[in-house]
């Protein structure tokens, strides 16, 4: 004989099973799309580690090393009335700013941010820079000798440096934004006046930082604009090159922050913000001052190793980064005209 009771239980346990792994299955849907411009090998082991906290899945979309940042820029703006993305991670930020100009971002005060110095965030929660990189330059051992070493980005307009220097494309990433400052700093008839000595002076154009710091390690040139992360990879491995943090004595060493932001209607918002908030730890400022990026932590009480500089031991140049955005065009042009016409 059929008992109704064990029916109607075993009825009921189906559903509360069938509820279950419904639950489990949204669960393990969950997903937030990254764009970002930081180096993969940089970058994806952060990832990596949000995604086994949280169990949500990262979809990344990478940039290109000569086109860095530019390139996925571009994207959002093309994609802004259907975004794909939820958060960009920037690796400077004057076009993170540009973004905002242009209605393309969200803002978001994340908790993570609010030991970070003002100046590297913006009021409205639209961007937050965390772990800087300086720009620097790198120099072959056998090919300057100690007394001769530059102090200063203006030393490279000395006839002994004729052609033995190189500088990436300044339309893109972290020169770009270099070049700005430097208009931005010295006003654009003094930069400008730099800059034509740098190009009289047979500087060679090549295409991003890493190719710059790639001719000075073969002993093609004997130095290089690049930037931290760059430099500290070949020092790393033993490559016989060193770093110099310009300009200690004059408009100072420019620190260039990553940068977050939450894009404007992303279609993971939570997500989104969980992703943010996690890049924005000390956790991952300790584990990028850690890894062959070495950047440099933007608040006192992050654990790095000793290469790293102290934030506030170096000598950094003063920079209203909202000025240097809105400078890109103006400066870009006029380096097109020099250095790629």
């Amino acid at each position: 004989m059929i008992n109704l009771r064990n029916i109607i239980s075993l009825f009921l346990v189906i559903g509360i099973v069938a509820v279950s792994g419904v639950q489990v299955r949204a669960e393990q849907q969950k997903q937030v799309v990254l764009y970002t411009a930081l180096d993969q090998i940089f970058s994806e082991p952060i990832i990596q580690d949000f995604e086994q906290k949280t169990g949500i899945k990262v979809k990344v979309v990478y940039d290109t090393e000569a086109a860095k940042t530019t390139g996925l820029v571009n994207r959002l703006i093309a994609e802004k009335d259907n975004s794909n993305a939820d958060v960009f991670w920037n690796n400077e930020i004057a076009r993170s700013i540009l973004l905002k100009d242009k209605g393309i971002l969200a803002p978001y005060l994340s908790i993570q941010a609010a030991d970070i110095p003002e100046q590297f965030k913006d009021k409205d929660g639209f961007w937050t820079g965390f772990a800087a990189r300086a720009r620097v330059l790198i120099y072959n051992k056998d090919l300057v000798k100690a007394d001769d070493l530059p102090k200063s980005i203006f030393d490279l307009s000395d006839v002994k440096w004729n052609g033995k220097f190189a500088l990436a494309n300044p339309l893109f990433g972290t020169t770009a934004t270099h070049c700005a400052a430097l208009f931005v700093a010295l006003g654009d008839e003094k930069a400008k006046q730099y800059f034509q000595s740098l190009e009289a002076n047979g500087v060679v154009m090549v295409p991003g930082n890493s190719v710059s710091r790639d001719r000075v390690v073969d002993g093609e040139l004997a130095i290089g604009f690049t930037d931290t992360d760059d430099a500290w990879v070949a020092i790393s491995e033993g490559k016989n090159v060193g770093m110099i943090y310009p300009d200690a004595g004059g408009i100072g060493t420019l620190l260039i922050p990553n940068t977050v932001c939450l894009i404007k209607n992303a279609p993971h918002p939570d997500e989104a913000r969980q992703l943010i908030d996690y890049i924005l730890s000390r956790e991952v400022e300790q584990k990028l001052a850690f890894s062959q990026s070495m950047q440099i932590p933007l608040r006192k009480d992050v654990k790095k190793p000793k290469h790293v500089p102290d934030y506030d031991a170096l000598a950094v140049m003063a920079v209203d980064f909202e000025a240097v955005a809105h400078k890109l065009k103006d400066s870009g042009e006029f380096l097109t005209g020099l250095f790629l016409k």
